[in-house]
């Protein structure tokens, strides 16, 4: 964290999404490896394959995320999604792995609301947050067509 988030407190609702961010995240880190490495499969892959596919790309963002880097929550929102996606194809194609499916959409999806709402919430506390369109807008309107004459 830079200095300047360490001087402007989280507010209670934002230190709740956090936690459900990090809780939800370490969970599908340890979910995904319980499903891949101890759980019967009815596909069996390679090591390395699990590993670059299953665990690698949750583990990318983590000390981001452990720091409560509101940058990293925002992208790790999208990498969350490739579980959200893995898990609604296992449901329908493997009706077999459902279960443990089910269990790792709740993650990502409590994982992705996390993140997602961590990364808003607390942009807007440190003032780094998006600005709205209108004005966005109005900045360039004001910038392209010139201030009127007086």
């Amino acid at each position: 964290m830079s200095q300047s988030d360490k001087t402007i407190p989280m507010s209670s609702r934002v230190k709740q999404l956090r936690y459900l961010a990090l809780c939800s995240h370490l969970a599908l880190v340890t979910w995904m490896i319980v499903w891949y490495f101890f759980l019967p499969m009815t596909a069996d892959y390679s090591f390395v394959f699990k590993i670059l596919f299953y665990i690698l790309p949750l583990l990318l963002p983590l000390p981001g995320i452990m720091q409560g880097k509101p940058y990293t929550h925002a992208w790790a929102s999208f990498i969350v999604l490739l579980y959200f996606l893995h898990s609604i194809t296992v449901i329908y194609a493997e009706p077999t792995q459902m279960l443990y499916a089910i269990i790792e959409l709740v993650l990502a999806i409590s994982m992705f609301v996390g993140c997602s709402s961590f990364a808003r919430l607390r942009g807007q506390e440190l003032g780094t947050g998006l600005p709205k369109l209108s004005a966005v807008m109005d900045e360039e309107k004001e910038r392209y067509e010139g201030k009127p004459n007086e």
